[in-house]
């Protein structure tokens, strides 16, 4: 537990600088959670605020369509953080799905517990803002990505910040994120393997 608070406070130092010297009030309402594989961490319709830090393993939201298939929103993975934008900015019920695909390991801060740690101690406030900020620009680059790159500018962009998801996630996951089939997917990734060769 000790090696995880300090995981998620030296990040939260790096990025944001928005912890005060005193964090005890903070980590204090922070709970360790494992999720083994396939384990849902937020189910569709759940109003549940929580909000974690991903120390270990990868996360899919997803949501099933009216004709049964299903069509991925993001995918997060190592060091990042994980929460419904349905509940926690929108104060609705989750209109997705968010399961694990491998063993993860979070850290999890209640945001409804935040928000009343809040009334006490309101030094924390940056830090709210802080998630909140984090989450409305992860939502805008990946709408923008979708007005300004193609799908294999946006796979492109996937491999540069993390190669090893392709070995972790199946390939139908990840074309879905992508907004195309699977086929499509196969042949952004010939042309980039021809691209290779023939610039070698």
């Amino acid at each position: 537990m000790g090696t995880s608070i300090d995981t998620l406070q030296e990040l939260l130092f790096d990025l944001a600088g928005v912890l005060p010297a005193d964090t005890a009030p903070l980590f204090a309402m922070t709970t360790p959670v494992l999720l083994e594989t396939n384990e849902a961490y937020i189910r569709e319709e759940e109003n549940s605020r929580r909000l974690a830090f991903i120390e270990q393993g990868v996360i899919r939201a997803y949501t099933i369509k009216e004709n049964g298939d299903e069509a991925t929103l993001l995918l997060r993975w190592e060091g990042q953080f994980i929460a419904s934008h349905d509940t926690i900015i929108n104060r609705q019920p989750s209109r997705f799905i968010y399961r694990a695909l491998e063993p993860v390991k979070l850290l999890q801060i209640d945001y409804d517990v935040l928000e009343e740690i809040l009334k006490t101690h309101p030094e924390y406030e940056p830090l709210r803002n802080f998630f909140l900020m984090k989450m409305l620009a992860e939502s805008l680059k990946m709408l923008e990505s979708f007005v300004t790159q193609s799908p294999e500018e946006r796979y492109r962009e996937l491999l540069a910040e993390r190669f090893d998801l392709v070995n972790r996630v199946p390939d139908k996951y990840i074309a879905s994120m992508l907004g195309i089939t699977p086929v499509s997917l196969s042949r952004i990734r010939k042309r980039m393997h021809t691209k290779g060769k023939t610039s070698t």
